[in-house]
């Protein structure tokens, strides 16, 4: 049986009138009629209906006249023109005035009823591609950041309102918050959202091919340049260059970009044609820039033509809230991708999580629910699915953990994991090669063995 809709009927002719109100009543559809076009618009203006039957010849306002109206008041609603003398030329205004359908008189109940039908799957599909399309907005619209925390409904409404403005933006964070989400967030947001997203992290070339994949370069400019290449930035055009660990850029490019801030034009390596950009920059670190800037690390200028806008994004540790709907996130994504029949936690497991500082932050959250998923043989994740969290805090911190020790602990246990493979490790801790090798030298770790 067809959905129950309101309908209205709206046919100068008495007869034709009841019979279409009489079958539609008996169908169980609510049915309002009207004898002209003057009147129809009156109720529809009182009232919402589904689908209007229009009748095409009316004495005192044509059925085009009436679809027009109609439509520019409410272009959702769905009408049919009721006609005993179609043309090609009156059928093509119709449709041209947003008509959804014809019915030819005379008509039979069944005729009707399919008619009905056919429009209301029309309608249904309509609803749920809209339905969908806000899905996917909705879900798109901070990307893969999850959080309900009064500090994560701070940073939504900052994206929301910087992501319209072209001005740089400098994220500060720790390793693992999510900086390169928010990147990607904020250039969903904005105007050049059918633009490219750019990324490159820059501390993970040397300072010549940083120059190369930033600047692009020419066919023979070095050895081994056998042909053109451009570089991100000028891949970035009309969209979002992201800068990852811009604290690692050499002073010598530091001076270089600058200068494509002020002038939105670059050589490329080897080159001498100018070349227009036309890029929005969002920058990011999780080192103290000002020390930096302090200790001649890092120019002055540039780091402030960064941090037109600086957006800091919070540690997990300060936003324990949010880890419930995180580890939910991240066990059905792992379930999928893993074809495991993990399904949630226990409450002494979700405790256990909710209990631990994060030192890596979400990014580290991620993995060790990978992990769980991986190995555990139980529907429901358990407090013992985690205990290589805590394995071997105990005996070698006497049940106090400073932030050192834990980070330390942290990073030997991705390392082993790895099997001391740096760039794999890397990744996974969100930190450059260069970084890591700092972190390993300065926790004096070695490979067992």
């Amino acid at each position: 049986m067809p959905e129950k809709i309101q309908i209205l009927v709206v046919d100068d002719e008495l007869i034709v009138r009841e019979s279409l109100v009489g079958w539609m009543k008996r169908a169980g559809h609510n049915v309002d009629a009207a004898s002209g076009g003057r009147q129809a618009l009156e109720m529809i203006g009182r009232k919402e209906y589904d689908l209007v039957f229009l009748d095409i010849r009316m004495p005192d306002l044509s059925g085009l006249e009436a679809l027009k109206n109609i439509k520019t008041a409410n272009p959702h609603i769905l009408v049919v023109m009721i006609t005993a003398y179609a043309s090609v030329e009156t059928a093509i205004e119709a449709m041209k005035s947003g008509a959804d359908d014809f019915l030819m008189k005379p008509f039979q109940p069944e005729q009707l009823k399919l008619l009905i039908e056919k429009l209301l799957n029309q309608k249904k599909l309509v609803e749920e591609n809209i339905s969908l399309r806000n899905q996917i907005q909705d879900s798109s619209r901070y990307q893969d950041l999850i959080g309900a925390s009064g500090c994560m409904r701070r940073l939504f409404s900052f994206i929301d309102q910087v992501a319209e403005v072209d001005s740089p933006i400098l994220l500060v964070g720790e390793t693992g918050t999510g900086k390169e989400l928010v990147a990607k967030a904020i250039h969903a947001r904005s105007n050049r959202r059918y633009g490219s997203f750019i990324a490159i992290n820059c501390g993970g070339f040397t300072d010549t091919l940083l120059e190369s994949e930033l600047f692009g370069h020419e066919a023979g400019s070095f050895t081994g340049a056998t042909r053109t290449q451009i570089g991100r930035l000028e891949m970035a055009k009309g969209g979002t260059l992201f800068l990852d660990e811009i604290g690692e850029i050499p002073l010598k490019m530091q001076v270089d970009l600058l200068r494509v801030l002020q002038e939105k034009t670059i050589h490329r390596v080897g080159g001498n044609k100018d070349i227009r950009l036309d890029f929005r920059l969002i920058s990011a670190t999780h080192q103290d820039l000002l020390k930096k800037v302090s200790r001649d690390q890092f120019r002055n200028d540039f780091y402030f033509r960064l941090k037109v806008i600086e957006i800091e994004i919070p540690p997990l540790r300060n936003r324990k809230e949010d880890i419930p709907a995180l580890a939910e996130h991240f066990v059905q994504r792992f379930r999928r991708e893993t074809n495991k029949q993990v399904k949630g936690f226990r409450d002494e497991a979700m405790a256990l999580l909710q209990s631990y500082d994060w030192p890596g932050n979400v990014r580290e959250l991620e993995n060790t629910i990978e992990r769980a998923v991986v190995l555990s043989k139980s529907t429901y994740l358990k407090k013992e699915d985690f205990a290589f969290l805590f394995r071997v805090l105990p005996e070698e911190t006497g049940g106090s953990v400073s932030m050192r020790e834990v980070e330390r602990l942290h990073i030997e246990r991705i390392l082993k994991g790895c099997r001391w493979n740096i760039s794999r490790a890397a990744t996974l801790l969100e930190m450059n090669r260069v970084t890591l090798h700092h972190k390993i030298k300065k926790f004096d770790l070695r490979p067992e063995g």
